[in-house]
């Protein structure tokens, strides 16, 4: 994956990306598109599939932990859903991911982990998961609360409307981080999206909570009712 990653990449689109996303890490200045394409030859390769979870779980840690580039974080989540990765979705794989979110620290990268990893693992495992997410969402890492407070934005008709109250609950303005940026837009963001199904529910949410929900959080859930 290095390899192919090494043979392209745009200098000057590269300094922009960085700038753009204030990371310490340099860029190699590949599109996703692009990422996307030279990845697909490697995960259609079975002899380059991770044959056990020990090995998955390894190789997605090496490319995470020493990037030289960032695009290896994002080849990191993507080979976190490697089609021969689907069995091990599940709730022994939250330690992953959880240190995927801590050390990632910034929305490009936690942001698809909560949806598309710690979600579904949620959604599959309700019983089990719940109470990790209870207590992410009362962490003291702002990005583990921002994970926890996103994990339920794509399971719509699904979605445990106790768990995502109890969770925004523990995120309004007067918590431990309830004034960052990045929690105040997640809460939004989590109500608008569930809006789209049960737009009296936010509604409800929305007017209960009164000041204690940010300004932003309350324009961003309100957005399309």
């Amino acid at each position: 994956m290095r390899d192919s990653l090494a043979a392209v990449g745009d200098p000057e689109r590269a300094a922009g990306q960085q700038a753009y996303m204030k990371s310490a890490i340099p860029y190699r200045g590949i599109t996703s598109p692009e990422l996307r394409g030279l990845l697909r030859p490697l995960f259609a390769d079975p002899a380059l599939a991770p044959a056990t979870r020990i090995e998955w779980d390894g190789a997605v840690r090496t490319l995470w932990d020493l990037p030289a580039y960032r695009e290896e974080r994002y080849a990191a989540i993507a080979l976190t859903g490697h089609r021969a990765a689907r069995a091990w979705q599940d709730p022994q794989s939250l330690p992953l991911y959880r240190h995927l979110v801590e050390t990632g620290a910034w929305w490009d990268l936690v942001d698809p982990l909560a949806a598309d990893r710690v979600g579904p693992i949620l959604l599959h495992h309700r019983d089990a998961v719940t109470p990790t997410i209870r207590a992410w969402a009362v962490d003291e890492d702002l990005w583990i609360r921002r994970a926890a407070i996103l994990a339920q934005l794509k399971h719509r008709e699904a979605t445990d409307t106790d768990l995502l109250g109890e969770v925004l609950d523990a995120n309004l303005e007067d918590s431990l981080h309830g004034r960052q940026f990045f929690v105040r837009k997640a809460v939004g963001w989590a109500l608008r999206q569930h809006a789209r199904t049960d737009p009296q529910w936010v509604r409800a949410y929305v007017d209960s909570r009164g000041s204690h929900l940010a300004g932003l959080s309350r324009r961003e859930a309100l957005k399309h009712l």
